[in-house]
């Protein structure tokens, strides 16, 4: 009888489904985090969804709400289309993404909102790409900041960025080390911050039909070895409006560089379709003149 007991134990324990991650997952305004994330019994929190969604993965929001701050470790898709999906925060980070160099992660329909000295709207330490899309951010002392020691590749689409302290996008920031990853901005609009759009080390960025205005510093600015390509946009009511310092480049191309107290200084370069006689306090000379090909 008591091998029989043991042998029926040993069964009934293999026989026993493993908890399994599932490949879509579930989150709500009125969910629980106890929830196993289905469609039917949606989780409460970002972070509390994530660690029962499958690597590669995709959450997805079933109504409105504040869905709170989330360290991402693992290629996922955070979807958040056609609700109010928020999160709001005080003096940390909202979303912070140290993944795997090979792990790609997307986030759609996000609504970051930054309280009493929130930190970075989006901390990008690691991964292979981070995809940013149909999103807003506002109040924090950072949008997005993504430091020298990440080589991925950050990837921002229709986003609006305001309010910042600090910059609104910051790139290859942290170290000395000449190193950084790549950034593709597009459709977006930065706003309100000390600088629009600040690239250091040695990363690049190229920037097409974006708005920078408002910022009280620089606009675009460029340091130590980074490379920046703005292909069509506005640059417009900044301190200055484009600036390359060190051995930077900028380029300039089909932008309104108008309305700066100072329009460009330094290591900028115009493909000479640019306007700069739009209002500037000091129009400034580009330091090359690039051919149009």
């Amino acid at each position: 009888m008591r091998t029989f007991l043991k042998l029926s134990a040993l069964f009934c324990l293999l026989s026993a489904p493993a908890m399994a991650q599932a490949t879509r997952t579930w989150v709500s305004g009125v969910g629980d985090d106890a929830n196993p994330c289905s469609r039917t019994a949606p989780c409460k929190t970002l972070a509390g969804t994530i660690s029962k969604t499958a690597a590669g993965g995709e959450i997805n929001a079933i109504d409105s709400g504040g869905f709170g701050a989330v360290t991402i470790t693992k290629a996922i898709t955070i979807d958040l289309h056609n609700v109010l999906g928020g999160i709001l925060v005080s003096a940390t980070p909202g979303i912070t993404v140290n993944a795997g160099v090979n792990d790609v992660v997307v986030l759609r329909g996000m609504d970051l909102f930054g309280v009493n000295s929130a930190t970075k709207a989006v901390n990008f330490l690691q991964g292979k790409a981070l995809h940013i899309e149909d999103s807003t951010i506002a109040n924090f002392d950072m949008g997005v900041d993504m430091p020298a020691t990440n080589v991925g590749t950050l990837f921002v689409k229709n986003v609006t960025i305001t309010n910042t302290v600090t910059a609104g996008l910051n790139l290859g920031s942290g170290t000395t080390a000449l190193t950084g990853g790549k950034a593709i901005i597009d459709h977006s609009r930065i706003l309100s911050s000390a600088i629009g759009v600040d690239v250091k080390s040695a990363a690049k960025a190229t920037v097409h039909d974006v708005v920078i205005a408002d910022c009280t510093i620089q606009g675009l600015h460029a340091q130590d070895t980074a490379d920046i390509t703005f292909e069509r946009g506005v640059i417009s009511h900044n301190g200055i409006g484009a600036k390359g310092d060190g051995t930077s480049v900028v380029r300039l191309s089909d932008v309104l560089v108008g309305n700066n107290a100072s329009g460009i200084l330094g290591t900028v370069s115009s493909f000479g379709n640019n306007r700069l006689a739009a209002g500037n306090g000091t129009a400034g000379t580009p330091a090359a003149t690039l051919p149009l090909q």
